[in-house]
């Protein structure tokens, strides 16, 4: 692991990093905040997955985590959103390609190459995450913002084991339902759509999979609401599946860092209480 960067912050440290993945094959940068409670013994882990277009730089400048982490003991840690460089493959559009990976392990050329989000954050990130900072590696939480949201939700479901709690801001939740989803999942996964349904929040809970509680905050002036995130499908999968979800739309908010910065605080106060309790 390499050290770019680090800033004293709220009592600990802010710092930028980055090592050579397998999972990829690339250099990938990240992000991750220490508080000062490392100091004395091992903090939990939130793990906080970007959006579209996004890198680790996003959500560290313009999230406003740090008061919070620092006042809950929670080490934050913040990735990029795809492998990058100049032989990986891209397109032409915001949605496909470098910064838009979809937290998924692409099976299509020219994807299949270095397109292995899915195995990076689940395994490979947190590995190098214990073996570099006071971690303590049995108290795990996800969280995301609208691909990353999907991504946290889809990841939650699918290693229970591995996360005490799961929330996100204006998650994508149904991929397969909505343009964004139905652009990406073939170009990554192929013509197949039985293997799409492991990359979509409410398939999932369809098929079975299930997770104790989930938190999402949706803005109502999200000027993606009704075509691409559908909040209400993942309302009526948890509440099929006896799943207790807590959905608060937040009157006038849009889709901006405005609204995650917003309710930050909130998010990681329910997470502190769930990987401590």
């Amino acid at each position: 692991m390499k050290t770019i960067s680090t800033w004293a912050a709220h009592g600990g440290t802010q710092g930028v990093y980055s090592h050579a993945s397998e999972a990829t094959g690339t250099e990938m940068t990240f992000a991750v905040f220490v508080p000062p409670q490392a100091k004395v013994a091992p903090c939990p882990v939130v793990t906080y997955l970007s959006g579209l277009t996004c890198t680790h730089a996003n959500v560290m400048e313009k999230g406003e985590y740090r008061r919070a982490a620092a006042e809950h003991g929670l080490i934050v840690v913040c990735p990029d959103t795809s492998p990058r460089g100049e032989d990986v493959a891209d397109d032409d559009a915001y949605d496909m390609g470098q910064g838009a990976g979809f937290y998924l392990d692409a099976t299509e050329e020219p994807w299949a190459r270095h397109f292995r989000m899915e195995s990076y954050i689940r395994d490979e990130l947190p590995a190098v995450i214990a073996a570099n900072f006071p971690v303590d590696a049995d108290r795990q939480s996800i969280l995301g913002h609208s691909m990353g949201g999907h991504g946290a939700l889809t990841l939650a479901l699918k290693n229970p084991e591995r996360y005490r709690a799961c929330s996100a801001f204006a998650p994508i939740v149904a991929p397969i339902d909505v343009p964004w989803g139905q652009k990406a999942l073939p170009a990554y996964l192929g013509r197949d759509e039985q293997s799409w349904r492991q990359y979509d929040a409410c398939a999932l809970i369809a098929d079975g999979a299930r997770f104790p509680e989930f938190l999402v905050d949706q803005g109502t002036g999200d000027n993606f609401l009704t075509e691409q995130l559908r909040p209400e499908l993942f309302d009526k999968a948890c509440a099929e599946a006896g799943i207790p979800l807590t959905l608060r739309m937040q009157p006038g908010y849009d889709h901006s860092y405005y609204f995650i910065s917003t309710f930050m605080a909130d998010h990681l106060d329910w997470h502190a209480k769930r990987l401590k309790g």
